[in-house]
């Protein structure tokens, strides 16, 4: 996962500076030093460290604090706090509303994720209650309309384009006004991705931008471009109103610091981050429960909420019962494999409990984890009823 190497070595830090035995003027330098560079290793930028270092210590001020104040708490509350200003701007994004149009225009750089993102952004909502419709804007890349049509038919989510229509600008205003008129709610233009250089292509954004009026726009960044991030989300910032941010790709293990970057460049929040390549591998980005896991506090509220959204409230307390009464069957384990696989990433999951670390996990576990599932569900799929309490066995002996 990406910035796990960034919170264990966070994590690491707060950790020796706990286990000495008298926190002075030394330990807390040496602690600040080492998460200052674990960002600067993961390519925060040097002003934003800088700037946090420079806070801490004026809120941390170890002569002044009175004797019996517990100074570990102290200091680790204002690491945490300190990195929350970093990834929350104070600027509360647009939010939709459901039965009332809003479109939502969405800009990134080439490679970014971006299309992939605008259905995963309808596919979310959608879920959710909104009817939802896609504007491919993006006349610039070769099978743009392609992949977005095809994402779109796969979640069963209304879909606008043209293949002999070369004008981005027509296009969005087109597919805008179709969708108001079919009284969907949530209208997402997807436009061509491009680089700061490119002043063509920022200009047909702005017009684009000018045309389709957005209720908001959403910068989508690639986690791993590091450095760069800064630059680029400020040149977007500059042209169109940017008011949100979704990082992709959150599920690599790329440094990912500019991510915090490039909250800071366009002073919005991070709003949601894509954590794979499927549909629902989309999560809410809230940044307290984030920098919890990051120090390796966890977030336990995260945990349960995740295991309710996969397991239906009517089938646990029926699960509970069973497995209280020793009625544990084949069915209750295929059942409890199923919803496993719902549940994302065993790392991200792991990552909510207190004390855990993802740079814990060997290499590879997530993977070998899910295939052993999957492996498993088709036995079971398989089997005679004989068969089935065979595997029962040796499977709960092997668990």
């Amino acid at each position: 996962m990406v910035l796990a190497q960034l919170g264990g070595s966070i994590s690491r830090a707060i950790q020796q500076m706990s286990n000495a035995t008298i926190i002075d003027e030394k330990v807390l330098n040496d602690c600040l030093n080492e998460i200052t560079r674990a960002l600067l290793q993961a390519d925060v930028q040097f002003k934003l460290v800088r700037d946090m270092q420079t806070n801490i210590k004026k809120i941390v001020n170890l002569d002044h604090l009175a004797a019996g104040h517990n100074k570990r708490k102290i200091i680790q509350q204002a690491i945490f706090n300190e990195l929350c200003k970093m990834l929350d701007p104070g600027n509360p994004p647009f939010t939709p509303k459901k039965g009332k149009p809003s479109v939502v225009m969405f800009v990134g750089l080439q490679g970014s994720g971006k299309t992939t993102t605008c259905t995963k952004y309808a596919y979310y909502h959608q879920k959710k209650g909104w009817k939802p419709a896609l504007v491919c804007a993006d006349t610039f890349r070769a099978g743009a309309f392609d992949q977005l049509k095809q994402n779109a038919t796969k979640a069963k989510i209304p879909f606008y384009g043209s293949y002999t229509e070369s004008d981005p600008v027509k296009i969005a205003v087109d597919g805008v006004d179709r969708f108001k008129k079919e009284n969907c709610d949530l209208i997402i233009v997807d436009t061509s991705g491009r680089h700061k250089q490119e002043a063509a292509l920022f200009e047909e954004m702005r017009q684009v931008s000018e045309a389709t009026k957005p209720d908001l726009v959403i910068f989508v960044m690639d986690s791993s471009i590091g450095q760069a991030a800064f630059d680029q989300a400020q040149a977007f910032k500059q042209n169109v109103a940017v008011g949100a941010v979704i990082v992709t790709k959150m599920d690599g293990h790329a440094k990912g610091g500019g991510a915090l970057s490039a909250v800071a460049a366009t002073k919005s929040p991070i709003i949601f981050i894509g954590t794979g390549e499927h549909m629902d591998e989309f999560d809410l980005f809230e940044v307290k429960p984030f920098v919890s896991r990051l120090l390796g506090m966890g977030d336990l509220s995260g945990f349960v909420d995740k295991i309710h959204e996969v397991v239906p409230t009517d089938q646990q307390h029926e699960l509970v019962q069973k497995l209280s009464e020793g009625n544990f069957t084949l069915r209750i384990m295929y059942e409890l494999f199923q919803n496993l696989s719902k549940v994302g990433p065993i790392g991200q999951l792991f990552s909510m409990l207190p004390g855990f670390s993802a740079e814990l996990m060997p290499e590879g576990f997530e993977k070998e984890s899910q295939q052993k599932n999957k492996r498993y569900m088709t036995m079971m799929d398989s089997m005679t009823n004989e068969g089935k309490l065979i595997a029962a066995y040796l499977l709960i002996r092997n668990l």
